[in-house]
């Protein structure tokens, strides 16, 4: 008897034998017979023996188990993926739901990693229509078809740039369009059913996908650009699902639901996207209550501005951001108060938009976090501003946010004394207790005032501490309060007099290393010209002197030079402090 002979009567006895009678044995030299013909590129044959009206019994069911091998054929797209396309729709209209729906999930879990996204693309819309056939427990399965479609889709590397967008090299957004569109229909069936209880697991399945998917990918991805973008469009859908399930974006976003299980860290990170792409990017926005003051908006969002500023990754870091940005603009000028920044979650988000202006190497990201915090200064009102620049003073470290915020003090008082502000800004001992701060030298005498510079600016704090001294003496309205008034002289003398050591310390030692310097480089230019004769000496001169400093003698020059300038700006400036207070004893006299 040959092979043929004996699959035919294989086949015939299979005809014959009633369904509950099958054998697991049966099962599996079924699906080798499948096997068989895709290995010997028979898929046609394959095709019409499914359709093959005497053969309907064994598709309806064994059919099932030919469902992972056909769709692994399909997602490769060789010449015989359309056969196999046929195949696999006759059988998940043939076959139970039930087992077109795990089958179709094996494969996805067992997907190969070459394969994902293309494996994800071709097992959807057969993965849909089994679930669309299911009559009972459709909730369970779709919630464990979406489990099973996150997983393999937070594998695939999302792209940055809208090239890599445009290009879709490892088919991340393609995914998404085909996920936005497999959700639709149970979507679309809460919508239409939205009373009915027994839809509460569906809904909680398609909340838990949403949140998930705005953790990832959606957290890395940049939506800022092109408003058809595939991964904007996936985002607008999942908040669209979102809705649909009857969870208000305000319940998720302001009191933290309970319907969502998952861990809290992850549960955070959802929300934060959420919450940027309803209130930068604006996606259902039309449809959030309007009850909301903006400083409970502002105040509410603060945790999930901390959480993106606190992350090392540049997508985490813009979003937060533009969020703090977003939240800031709807709020009055002036208008916050110091139980603001008396959170927990403001004072991490601030200490966080700190770190960024004092240690992030992104010079973009430190140019937009200082634009914001200059924002959220105007928001405070005066109270919190001197909370806030008391607390940035203290805890900065940084001469270029400290010189920052000496400048926005001066600002203030102008304004304070301009008549245009009634907070009377120089008045009482807590302007005083700032003015401690700002006048104060970190190392008392021996502050090297050099190194005392914003590494990316070149901005020195002290010169805009004598900046503001000498405008607060021109001005000469600091308080009525004589008490406080010699306290502030207390703090001027002692602040020049340690200025003054400081800078003839520095002048001197700076003065000495530029001397040296000087001899060094005559004495370096006298052995170049004696070592100009041998090529072998003149190399190891050169490698000698490069390894000596990072920087080059001409470039330690310049620093040195620039040094002694400063002191002598530094200098002019106590010397026209000293003629000003000069001038108001006199008159005072």
């Amino acid at each position: 008897m040959t092979d043929k002979d004996r699959v035919n009567e294989t086949i015939l006895r299979w005809r014959e034998t009633p369904a509950a009678d099958l054998k697991p044995e049966d099962y599996e030299q079924f699906k080798d017979l499948g096997r068989s013909c895709l290995a010997q590129e028979e898929s046609e044959k394959l095709l019409e023996f499914l359709h093959d009206e005497n053969n309907q019994v064994i598709v309806r069911t064994m059919g099932s188990v030919l469902l992972s091998p056909l769709l692994n054929v399909a997602a490769k797209k060789d010449k015989h993926h359309r056969p196999c396309q046929a195949a696999i729709t006759h059988l998940t209209t043939t076959c139970s739901p039930e087992e077109v729906v795990n089958r179709c999930v094996q494969v996805i879990e067992d997907v190969d990693p070459g394969f994902i996204s293309d494996t994800i693309i071709t097992v959807i819309p057969h993965l849909q229509a089994g679930l669309l056939r299911l009559v009972g427990n459709q909730a369970s399965f779709v919630g464990s078809a979406l489990s099973a479609l996150h997983k393999q889709l937070t594998r695939l590397p999302v792209p940055y740039s809208k090239q890599q967008e445009e290009d879709d090299e490892y088919g991340l957004c393609r995914c998404c369009s085909a996920l936005a569109a497999f959700i639709q229909p149970f979507a679309e069936k809460i919508r239409a059913n939205a009373e009915h209880q027994e839809l509460e697991e569906l809904k909680s399945e398609l909340l838990k996908f949403c949140m998930r998917s705005l953790r990832e990918p959606l957290l890395e991805a940049d939506m800022s650009g092109d408003r058809n973008s595939p991964l904007r469009l996936f985002a607008t859908e999942l908040l669209i699902t979102m809705q649909a399930t009857g969870e208000s974006t305000a319940d998720i976003l302001f009191y933290r639901n309970r319907s969502i299980l998952m861990p809290i860290s992850q549960s955070q990170e959802s929300r934060a996207c959420l919450s940027y792409l309803l209130f930068v990017q604006l996606i259902t926005y039309e449809s959030f209550p309007s009850i909301y003051s903006p400083v409970f908006v502002l105040q509410s969002n603060m945790e999930n501005v901390s959480l993106l500023l606190s992350s090392k990754k540049e997508s985490h870091l813009l979003k937060g951001l533009a969020l703090f940005e977003k939240v800031l603009q709807k709020t009055e000028d002036n208008s916050l108060p110091v139980s603001l920044l008396e959170l927990q979650s403001s004072y991490r988000a601030i200490q966080n938009l700190k770190f960024i202006l004092t240690d992030c190497p992104i010079e973009h990201l430190r140019e937009s976090g200082l634009q914001i915090l200059q924002m959220f200064i105007n928001k405070l009102d005066y109270g919190a501003r001197q909370k806030l620049f008391r607390c940035l003073l203290m805890n900065s470290n940084h001469p270029g946010l400290e010189g920052f915020i000496v400048k926005n003090i001066k600002s203030q008082v102008e304004l304070s004394l301009s008549g245009d502000d009634t907070n009377h800004w120089t008045q009482g001992r807590d302007f005083l207790s700032l003015l401690q701060l700002v006048f104060d030298l970190p190392h008392g005498a021996e502050t090297n005032l050099l190194y005392n510079m914003d590494r990316y600016t070149s901005k020195n704090p002290i010169m805009e501490s004598l900046n503001l001294l000498r405008f607060l003496l021109i001005r000469n309205k600091i308080t009525k309060e004589a008490e406080v008034w010699r306290e502030f002289c207390q703090i001027k003398d002692g602040f020049l007099r340690t200025l003054r050591v400081s800078i003839s310390m520095s002048r001197s030692y700076y003065s000495s290393e530029l001397k040296t310097l000087t001899e060094d480089m005559k004495l370096k230019a006298r052995e170049m010209r004696a070592c100009a004769g041998s090529t072998k000496s003149l190399r190891r001169m050169i490698m000698k002197h490069k390894q000596e400093s990072n920087l080059t003698p001409a470039e330690q020059h310049q620093v040195l030079q620039s040094a002694l300038v400063t002191f002598d700006l530094m200098e002019s400036l106590i010397f026209r402090i000293d003629e000003i207070t000069e001038e108001n004893l006199k008159m005072a006299n």
